[in-house]
């Protein structure tokens, strides 16, 4: 029986890459007819441009297209998880809409699904065309940083583009996580998981909406630790103990140069002990305080997403 693989797409603002990116992604499913058929999902995160108008012409030739509208920006992971909950295919494949990730390499993924009986198969970045070497660098040190505290292995340079089995999905979706980290959540339902590795290209058109420096990039990096590690929480507990073993020999020094009636430090030695144990307590406050904040999220229990329309599907609502 002949199987049914979804691509979805979140995306904002594209307008100038969606025909490509039709054009080439249709060219590589006409060469899969005889292995699988195809959905194209695509998550509009409430895009203020002319991509909508752009898909609903291509919607109406071409029934495999289909759209899903977001009452608004809610971010790139929960528009993934809408188009996943929407996906009818045995696998789902995730990934840009920016033609940073090159549809030339879904036969790949697809094969190794078929023939390896994979559940994750997750793409492996071997260069990066077209970005600055500052995000670069940025980059790999931060992938470096979430795997090194992550309690999951989270491969470098292994972003969100990737092929899941149905039941790898229906384990992702049920989980209901508050802004999910989908590349470390991937990875934690376990099951066969497989690399690719690939080249990723320039962006085709327009510019990146992930600055290095963005708030959306740092929302990410800060996701991905607390989502998965709480290391941070434990070095701060050791930091602590630290400063406070350094303060009790400080305190006894102190005592035994009064006992031996050498000379006290002054003003200087106190403002330094007073600013360093100050800094400690802040930033413990503050890690503290960031999984306050996702123990707050978590509890409120809003969804991931609120769907404004959607066209395409049975029982679709038309914007």
């Amino acid at each position: 029986m002949q199987k049914l693989v979804s691509v979805v797409f979140s995306f904002y603002n594209e307008e100038k890459v969606l025909k490509e990116l039709l054009h080439r992604i249709k060219k590589v499913f006409s060469s899969l007819t005889d292995q699988c058929s195809y959905e194209l999902i695509f998550v509009n995160d409430s895009s203020t441009d002319h991509s909508l108008e752009i898909l609903k012409q291509e919607a109406a030739a071409d029934k495999r297209i289909k759209i899903i509208n977001m009452s608004r920006n809610f971010g790139v992971s929960e528009c993934t998880l809408a188009g996943m909950k929407y996906a009818l295919g045995d696998a789902v494949i995730i990934m840009d809409a920016d033609l940073q990730d090159p549809p030339e390499v879904i036969p790949q993924l697809i094969d190794k699904w078929l023939k390896e009986n994979a559940d994750v198969v997750y793409t492996i970045r071997t260069h990066r065309d077209g970005e600055p070497w500052l995000k670069i660098f940025l980059t790999k040190i931060g992938y470096k940083i979430l795997r090194f505290l992550s309690t999951v292995d989270l491969p470098i340079e292994s972003g969100d583009f990737k092929l899941m089995s149905r039941r790898a999905v229906n384990q992702i979706i049920r989980l209901e996580e508050k802004e999910p980290f989908l590349r470390g959540l991937a990875r934690w339902v376990g099951f066969k998981q497989v690399p690719v590795y690939y080249k990723r290209e320039s962006r085709h058109a327009g510019d990146t909406h992930f600055l290095v420096f963005s708030k959306r990039v740092l929302k990410n990096f800060v996701s991905g630790i607390t989502s998965f590690s709480d290391i941070p929480l434990y070095i701060i507990f050791i930091l602590g103990l630290l400063a406070s073993f350094g303060a009790f020999l400080y305190l006894i020094a102190i005592f035994i140069m009064k006992f031996m009636g050498w000379s006290i430090p002054g003003w200087s030695a106190i403002m330094a002990t007073i600013v360093i144990f100050g800094g400690l307590q802040i930033l413990a406050l503050g890690v503290i305080g960031i999984y306050l904040a996702k123990i707050h999220i978590e509890v409120k229990k809003r969804p991931n997403f609120i769907v404004e329309s959607t066209i395409g599907f049975e029982n679709e609502t038309k914007k």
